[in-house]
């Protein structure tokens, strides 16, 4: 088989390259040390810290002739020094020469900020760029002022209507009240209402008036929102709550009709029915003797149903649709006196100048008995002609066209939740606008544009929920428009509106008083605000000009030129502190000195003018410039100048323009920092070359080698040993650490071979010279005798304890295998007796390695006995606990063969129950009884159903008797059925009722189903506390589980439906739209009492029909209208 041939390595060239510059500062290197670095010279030039100079000591920080550091021109100077081009190579004749290398003087490099960042004679890079650019510079100095919002930002723009502001939850009332106002006739109609003073309610309290109010608000204002707050607080809505905006409609609707049926001016009393209401009729055919039954009815608002992908012609063809009635539904029928099948249909007789349809996204789910909403897509014409939908001959001869004027959407996939939006139609500006709470923006007109060929994109530019929806392939017709979340579409019967230009009225003066205020307000605001921000850049212009004369002033040339040296971020604290709030890096005396001026120029923009009298005080720009400045950073604990943060700092000519304090020059270097670096240093240069040495000679085969620990050789061995600290020495191999390694206690070679290695003479020599007082032994001396007796001798003794310690395992095998792992059912009807749990583990632990643990001494019961000499344990009362184990009596014999103990007192009930109340915090047993179980009392408690000790280790109760006691005591509980039990933790202070909760949260029963016993007695009492009802430490209380009186509950008829449709919030209860109550009607001290609460409304005394929604009597049996069983 061929062997592969290696590969031709490739020479490397030492030098320089053709063409290549020869840099004269590498030469330093050939003088006997590198100096293009601050610590080059350690380990080189220098190898004893008493030969540092003080051009060593410059070096460090990079301020020494020799550093490569150079001295950058200021670039903000007005006039920068010139910079001489390098040329880029020699050229003889005509083709440049590549064979020569250039020797260039020219080496100056160029001045980055990447080159530069460690250079302190660079002073270009720091925060003067903030005050190159004037107008960022001023932005930013504004800002640390305090001057709050610009008024200015909220004025309203030309061409855009006014937004309404969002109290919370009331984008449903903005969404309404912005299509409302674009209605020229109901909005002359609020301006036309007129009010008077009640001395119960002033006229300002009126909803009509602060409807006055935002209308004229969004006519008149020069601001570009307007908070709505008033009127929304005279409907008394929560805001916080999100309702149905349909209903709202509704409700306000029928609310101001009230108001305007008390004008005194006819057209206005009529209002809302000439522009709202329209009339239909629900027919009813008998299908046997063809008699006809009609009802006539007025509606607001036409609800139609949604059907995947539909067009509102359809739903509205479905909703005119005839229904038979039959099997359960048959028609009364008046002429055949008998139940009969019919035909029921909606005649549209009449349509209003406006007409709304109300999209029905919001249904029931039968199922879940809970709201949905419906995410269909329904597409919608532009001018929608109605007069093939109405049913009078007389009515299809009149314009019955409608154009689109508005579009309300609900965002979001919950019909508990969500947002309202409202795309409407301004006459004011002709265009549409979209209008979400408080932004307004412009869109481009409904059907105007049709999709392209991507799925999904908008058929209205600013609106991302009106859409053609995925599944219709083909794009939209001209003049229609797709939605998925359309809610409410508003259309304008075409002439409706007056032609020509629109006249708009003006408000009523009251309310535009109101209006003006504002708008006078916010002119006064701006005005205030422009004044202060020219005050203030007045006095930036001042600040800037100093400060620029002063870092341009900055001009260090050489090393003999008299210079400070400071911290990098001291001078970029004095470059913008005037951007600081707190002016950060001032001293604690400039700081006192410049309080005055800061704490003044602190003051929240507008409202302290106006706290002041109009009068601002301003940080006084002299103190920004000349505060004094600490360079603490850069100084080592001695006071002098850190070598390690050399990095920080920067050296400046003493003309500066700025006071730094205190004020350090390059000689103020600390030497004792530089020593101990020196040092640390030193030993990271020699210690790799003394390893190295080490390792090509520790393993020569000499005639004698030497011990030395392995751990040291390991660890010193590394490039970063462990053992090594900062500035000091390595500990020698003998060192108290690692001379066990080598060396016992009696001097001799240690027995432990694993914990030493051998060296050559050669590396003793090495590390002899390293480390002189290093003192070992050779290969040739033996380990020590005295060691290797002493181990055996201890051999002996590891077996001879194994041996005793197999002998009582043997014995005491029960005790071994059952004591302290929670068996306790081996020891029914057994003698028990009582032992520390503690001397149990110890036990336990010296048989499983008996050279390792002790064995214990002694078997001590003396903590369980009282001040009497008795016992203070009652062991058949439920006082055992964790301290203490139940072991057989045949293993309490033997450990009396094998242990000191205690006698066997009498119990003491005195000092038992003053260590069981001696307590702050305890653990309780709590026992959940059976249905089979007899109420606890204090007869059958003593007899049946003592306290059962539950324990984490055991776990039922065990007697207690001595060898040589007469009957043995046996437990009367051994034999009881198990329970469902709980331990908590309780103390003195918790009531009966905070131990109710706890036992909610473990075992799950409501408070009011538990019953509570101790020692047969109910704590019926639940105020009643722990240490009153005398409870002892690890007591027991028995508690009953009683069910629930379904009779006795209020909500026995609802359902968890119910419940949460409750939970989610009253609907409009409570309000001044409740259904069933008005303005006058409703007295003050009730209406502020239900704005407080979410409490529903009044009990409805109307009965909504299932087929129509007509709002019937309480009383009635079958629809008005529809003639449909209630």
């Amino acid at each position: 088989m061929y062997t592969k041939r290696k590969r031709r390595q490739n020479q490397q060239y030492e030098g320089l390259a053709a063409g290549e510059r020869l840099k004269r500062h590498k030469l330093t290197t050939d003088l006997g040390g590198d100096w293009d670095t601050p610590w080059g010279w350690v380990g080189t030039i220098v190898t004893d810290a008493s030969c540092i100079t003080e051009e060593h000591l410059l070096a460090t920080c990079g301020f020494s002739r020799r550093s490569h550091h150079l001295f950058c021109a200021n670039k903000y100077r007005k006039c920068p020094a010139k910079t001489v081009d390098l040329p880029e190579a020699v050229v003889l004749g005509e083709e440049p020469v590549k064979d020569v290398v250039i020797i260039s003087d020219d080496e100056t490099p160029t001045c980055s900020k990447k080159h530069c960042s460690k250079n302190p004679n660079c002073l270009n890079y720091l925060a003067q760029d903030r005050w190159e650019d004037a107008d960022a510079a001023l932005k930013a100095y504004l800002s640390t002022m305090d001057l709050g919002p610009d008024p200015d930002l909220q004025t309203r723009k030309p061409g855009l209507p006014v937004g309404l502001r969002n109290l919370g939850a009331t984008c449903y009332a903005n969404a309404y009240i912005q299509v409302w106002f674009q209605d020229i006739c109901f909005r002359n109609g609020v301006y036309q209402c007129l009010l008077a003073d009640d001395r119960d309610r002033p006229f300002n309290d009126s909803p009509i008036f602060q409807l006055q109010t935002t209308f004229a608000a969004l006519q008149e204002s020069r601001m570009k929102v307007f908070n709505p707050e008033k009127l929304v607080g005279s409907l008394q809505l929560r805001t916080n709550e999100q309702q149905d905006a349909q209903e709202f409609s509704k409700l306000f609707i029928t609310h101001l009709d009230d108001e305007f049926k008390k004008q005194p001016d006819p057209a206005l009393k009529h209002l809302v029915s000439n522009q709202f209401e329209g009339t239909q009729t629900y027919a009813t055919t008998c299908m046997r003797c063809g008699t006809r039954s009609e009802n006539n009815s007025d509606f607001l608002e036409i609800e139609v149903n949604l059907e995947v992908n539909a067009t509102l012609e359809s739903c509205i063809d479905v909703l005119l649709q005839p229904e038979t009635l039959s099997g359960d539904n048959k028609y009364q029928c008046s002429r055949c006196q008998s139940l009969e099948d019919a035909t029921r249909q909606l005649i549209l007789r009449k349509l209003p100048p406006v007409l709304h349809f109300s999209l029905l996204r919001f249904v029931f789910d039968v199922t879940t008995f809970e709201r949905k909403k419906r995410k269909h897509n329904v597409s919608f014409p532009v001018v929608l002609d109605m007069n093939r939908f109405l049913g009078s001959q007389d009515s299809a001869n009149e314009e019955n066209t409608y154009e689109l004027k508005g579009v309300l959407v609900h965002k979001g996939s919950s019909a508990y939740h969500g947002h309202y939006e409202a795309m409407v139609f301004d006459v004011t500006h002709d265009s549409w606008f979209t209008f979400n709470d408080e932004v307004v923006s412009k869109m481009k007109p409904p059907g105007s544009e049709h999709p392209t060929s991507d799925k999904g994109k908008s058929c209205v530019c600013t609106s991302p929920r009106l859409h053609v929806a995925d599944e219709i392939q083909s794009p939209l017709p001209a003049g229609r428009m797709a939605s998925r979340d359309a809610y409410m579409l508003v259309y304008m019967r075409r002439g409706a509106a007056p032609a020509g230009p629109v006249k708009i009225q003006e408000p009523p003066q009251r309310a535009l008083d109101v209006v003006l205020q504002m708008n006078q307000s916010h002119a006064d605001a701006c005005a205030t605000f422009a004044a202060r921000r020219e005050e203030l850049k007045t006095e930036f212009l001042e600040i800037r000009s100093k400060i620029q004369e002063t870092y341009r002033s900055w001009n260090v040339l050489s090393c003999d030129q008299v210079s400070l040296v400071v911290s990098q971020r001291a001078l970029n604290a004095f470059l913008s502190r005037p951007f600081d709030k707190d002016a950060d890096g001032l001293t604690d005396h400039a700081k006192s000195i410049d309080q005055t001026g800061l704490s003044s120029g602190s003051q929240a923009g507008l409202n302290g003018l106006e706290n002041n009298g109009g009068e601002k005080p301003t940080r006084q720009s002299a103190s920004l410039v000349a505060g004094e400045i600490s360079v603490d950073e850069i100084l080592c604990p001695h006071g002098r100048l850190d070598p390690g943060k050399a990095a920080d700092m920067k050296r400046i000519d003493l003309a500066s323009g700025a006071s730094f304090v205190p004020k350090l020059e390059p000689r103020d270097i600390c030497r004792k920092c530089v020593e101990d670096v020196f040092l640390e240093r030193l030993y990271q240069y020699e210690h790799p070359r003394h390893v190295a040495q080490f390792d090509a000679i520790v393993n020569e085969a000499d005639s004698l080698g030497y011990w030395i620990s392995r751990y040291w050789v390991k660890d010193w061995r590394q490039p970063k040993p462990k053992m090594h600290m900062p500035s000091q020495s390595d500990p020698a191999p003998d060192s108290q650490a690692f001379r066990g390694h080598v060396v016992c206690e009696h001097g001799g070679l240690a027995l432990n071979i694993s914990a030493r290695t051998r060296i050559s003479q050669k590396a003793f020599a090495l590390l002899k010279t390293l480390f002189p007082a290093w003192v070992t032994l050779s290969e040739g001396v033996g380990p020590c005798a005295e060691c290797d007796t002493l181990a055996e001798n201890s051999r002996e003794d590891k077996r001879e304890l194994r041996k005793k310690a197999e002998e009582e395992k043997a014995r005491l095998k029960h005790m071994q295998e059952n004591a302290l792992n929670g068996n306790t059912a081996l020891l029914e009807y057994v003698p028990c007796a009582l032992v520390p749990a503690s001397f149990v583990r110890e036990w336990k632990l010296w048989i499983l390695r008996p050279g390792h643990h002790p064995r214990p001494a002694r078997l001590d019961n003396s903590a369980y006995l009282c001040d009497h000499g008795l016992l203070a344990l009652d062991l058949n009362g439920g006082d055992l606990d964790r301290s203490v184990c139940l072991i057989r009596q045949l293993d309490w014999n033997i450990l009396e063969e094998l242990s000191k103990f205690v006698h066997h007192p009498p119990l003491c009930e005195e000092c038992r129950i003053k260590r069981k109340t001696d307590y702050d915090l305890t653990e309780v047993t709590i026992r959940v009884l059976g249905s089979e179980d007899p109420d606890p009392t204090p007869e059958n408690y003593t007899r049946n159903q003592g306290p059962v000790m539950i324990d984490s280790r055991q776990t039922s109760i065990l007697t207690y008797r001595s060898r040589n006691a007469e009957p043995q005591r046996q437990s009367k509980r051994i034999r009881t059925v198990k329970r469902r039990v709980r331990r908590i933790g309780i103390s003195k202070q918790m009531s009966v009722k905070d131990i109710k909760l706890l036992l909610q949260e473990e075992l799950d029963i409501p408070t009011i189903c538990q019953r509570l016993f101790y020692k047969g007695h109910e704590l019926a009492d639940n105020s009643a506390s722990v240490e009153a009802l005398s409870i002892l430490a690890n007591d027991i209380l028995d508690l009953r589980e009683e069910q629930e009186n379904e009779e006795l509950l209020d909500t026995d008829t609802e359902t968890p439906h119910q419940q949460r449709r409750e939970a989610d919030g009253g609907g409009f209860g409570g309000t001044l739209l409740a259904r069933g109550w008005t303005s006058e009607s409703m007295p003050d001290d009730t209406m502020s009492d239900r704005t407080a609460t979410s409490s529903p409304a009044p009990m409805d005394t109307t009965k909504p029909c299932p087929m129509c929604t007509f709002e019937n009597a309480s009383t009635a049996t079958t629809c008005k209208i529809c003639e449909a069983r209630l």
